[in-house]
């Protein structure tokens, strides 16, 4: 955040405070508002009282915003879980002129986009005497709800008027101050921690255990472990990334719960990691004992630089420029699979224009931001105010750490007063860009089910290493730490019971025609099924099990190259469909839905947990499916290099051989690295494949030429 102490460079003006508002003095109403002099307002933003709650604890996390003129020209750090946050915060803010107010606004974090607002004031900067320091108590409002009690912000003020000579100087400094803010959500390295495990941990349960998982924070990013059943002394063994903002490092606060069903988890203890204190390009094994309860966390923190996240405006482009372009290759060419496996490849994304967006304002218009996500790298556009078609024309670059990673592109409308308005989203997997061709993506609802108003132009380019990418696809996936909580939903969880139903029914089926050849319903293919059999027992090597799932791989391939393809993805969307039909026709089954609802919701987690559960189940299934039906051939020429590697190793190999290694390894992994994460190779590979709803989620919707903005301008013109 801004800290004009550090930041104000040629304004370093001694600042003191006077707790008593002062009234005499020359007042700045007298002053001619035509004036072009220049005036520097410091302001220290000192703390909160009673402001309002707006989470379910009955607390908030409030941070503050000035804006003069429109333009956010300082934000505040975060205070959570504080309805009286002291800040003692300094900003140094350059005004042109007096007609603009001072507007305040503070607004409850929460972890995402949609932060909540908590109310708003004024201060009139012709009110103010010059050179005087004053104390300003301002009353929050809600503009919507004038009678309700907000609480009050307190500020010290000292408005300084500048000379002519110094307007260049100072202009100068507010435009660095400006760029430090537009900047501020790139990061300059990346903390990788790796929670390992937790020793003598505090009783909280009856049975003298406890159902510990752990928090972390750091800055506005948060992370939280699995839960650990019933133990003291957990192994938890996972792996995940922050940003790391500041230069000189930053504090990571760390906290262990609890889980309690059906009540609030018990507190168990908390630590903190200070990362300035930490040599960068080193692991770091940290035993960190708890404060305020008892017991040990074991972590691994290494911190590393990160270069390649940039913004930049559309005249400044990485691979336009040849020489930049020929280090980009160079990094990810195939002579390079060894060095640096967790950087598989580089991305950059230009955001130039959408056209046709939805009117999300009274006015008829919206104010338009993109957000550009890439797993937890989340990057954001400008705002182009009271426009339908605005023009960014940014250029995003990312590192790729998985190629089988999604680009989320979300366009929003800045509210002054509330959480920003949803106004479209698309997702584009890494494998499907077409690099170096501009195109124009219809937006889609929030579900990804369906179009919205508006399309997008993004031209999207992607270099990656092919051999660190396949090595990649066999560790576990990154987590993402922006996710909505699991909500119970009947449309959901129907959805998932079909889903999983018809996979279920896929092995059922099989059953039935194997049973149909024994009980020679037809007997030329009961007969052919007895003669197969027998060849098959006669003849059977191990290798063969690879060798079948590679002709039904190689089956599948020639059907989709020959033009039959057999591969049906409209059920599912035809059950998302019908899924959304349900909600609409919601108003006639209103007295039913409120009886199942209230059923429902006495048994939430149970039924929460059996409708991911179901998701899981069917999302398994289709994987395997989307595996042979080569929905991703990334993915599925990679099984047929597997598939291949088997059948030589089981073939030429003797099995105990096989066997004897395997057991080796595993007996001796965690004597030869203690601290590894457990992993299944298989299930990471599948992980990667997308479901049957994440296919249609990432369906490229084709643009309607009838309702595209500039044919409309042009039949309007008549």
């Amino acid at each position: 955040m801004l800290d004009s102490c550090k930041l104000r460079g040629a304004c370093n003006l001694p600042l003191v405070y006077n707790k008593k508002i002062n009234t005499s003095g020359t007042s700045n109403a007298d002053v001619p508002l035509a004036d072009p002099g220049m005036y520097q307002l410091d302001i220290t933003l000192r703390r909160g009282q009673s402001l309002a709650a707006r989470d379910r604890g009955g607390t908030s996390d409030p941070y503050v915003k000035f804006k003069i003129g429109g333009k956010e020209v300082f934000r505040s750090k975060i205070i959570y879980k504080n309805l009286n946050p002291v800040w003692e915060e300094k900003a140094c803010i350059l005004v042109d002129h007096l007609r603009e107010p001072l507007y305040v606004k503070v607004f409850d974090y929460d972890f995402g986009l949609q932060d909540d607002f908590m109310g708003s004031a004024f201060l009139d900067l012709t009110q103010l005497e010059l050179n005087r320091p004053t104390d300003v108590t301002l009353t929050l409002k809600d503009p919507h709800y004038p009678d309700h009690d907000l609480g009050v912000i307190l500020l010290s003020v000292v408005l300084t008027p500048k000379e002519g000579e110094h307007r260049d100087v100072f202009q100068t400094q507010s435009l660095r101050l400006s760029d430090v803010h537009r900047k501020s959500h790139l990061w300059r390295g990346i903390v990788s921690i790796t929670l390992i495990e937790g020793r003598d941990l505090k009783a909280m349960d009856s049975n003298g255990l406890s159902d510990p998982y752990v928090k972390f924070r750091l800055g506005h990013q948060k992370y939280k472990s699995k839960i650990m059943p019933k133990t003291l002394n957990p192994q938890w063994r996972e792996q995940f990334d922050f940003h790391l903002y500041e230069e000189r490092g930053g504090i990571i606060d760390i906290t262990a719960w609890d889980k309690d069903a059906g009540k609030r988890d018990d507190f168990i203890g908390r630590c903190q990691v200070d990362l300035s204190a930490l040599s960068r390009e080193q692991t770091h094994k940290l035993e960190l004992q708890l404060q305020e309860g008892e017991g040990h966390l074991v972590l691994l923190v290494t911190l590393t630089a990160s270069a390649t996240v940039s913004i930049s405006d559309l005249s400044v482009n990485s691979l336009e420029d040849q020489k930049e372009r020929e280090e980009i290759l160079k990094r990810y060419s195939p002579l390079r699979i060894f060095h640096n496996l967790k950087d598989v490849g580089f991305l950059q994304v230009k955001v130039i224009r959408a056209e046709g967006l939805m009117a999300a304002d009274v006015t008829g218009k919206s104010d338009p931001f993109c957000v550009v996500e890439l797993n937890n790298d989340r990057l954001l556009t400008h705002t182009v105010y009271k426009n339908l078609n605005p023009e960014w024309n940014k250029v995003f670059t990312f590192n790729i750490k998985d190629i089988h990673s999604v680009l989320e592109v979300t366009v929003y409308d800045e509210d002054r007063d509330r959480s920003a308005d949803f106004l479209g989203k698309v997702a584009i997997p890494l494998l499907s860009i077409q690099n170096g061709e501009q195109k124009a993506y219809v937006l889609k609802n929030k579900q990804l089910t369906g179009p919205t108003k508006g399309v997008i132009y993004l031209e999207i380019d992607v270099i990656f290493n092919a051999v660190k990418a396949s090595l990649r696809t066999l560790i576990p996936k990154e987590q993402k730490y922006i996710e909505e909580e699991n909500r119970l939903s009947k449309q959901l969880l129907l959805r998932n019971f079909i889903r999983t139903k018809r996979c279920v029914m896929v092995l059922v089926n099989a059953a039935y025609y194997v049973n149909s050849c024994f009980d020679w319903d037809s007997p030329p293919r009961s007969l052919a099924a007895f003669v197969l059999f027998l060849f098959v027992v006669w003849n059977f090597e191990l290798y063969m099990i690879p060798l079948v799932l590679l002709l039904l791989l190689t089956w599948n391939y020639f059907l989709i190259i020959s033009g039959k393809d057999n591969r049906q993805r409209d059920t599912v969307v035809e059950d998302m469909l019908e899924d959304e039909e349900e909600e609409d026709d919601k108003d006639d089954k209103d007295s039913e839905k409120k009886g199942f609802i209230n059923k429902i919701y006495a048994i939430q987690e149970v039924c929460i947990s059996v409708q991911n559960i179901l998701d899981e189940v069917a999302s398994f299934g289709e994987r395997i499916k989307n595996t042979f039906n080569w929905t991703v051939p990334f993915l599925s020429w990679l099984a047929v290099v597997a598939l291949c590697v088997f059948i030589v190793i089981l073939y030429f190999i003797p099995l105990r051989y096989i066997v004897l290694v395997w057991g080796i390894n595993k007996f001796t992994k965690k004597l030869r690295c203690p601290y590894a994460i457990d992993n299944n190779e298989l299930l990471d590979f599948l992980s990667r494949v997308p479901s049957d709803v994440q296919v249609v989620q990432y369906q490229e919707l084709k643009p309607d030429p009838s309702h595209s903005p500039c044919k409309r301008k042009k039949n309007n013109l008549g």
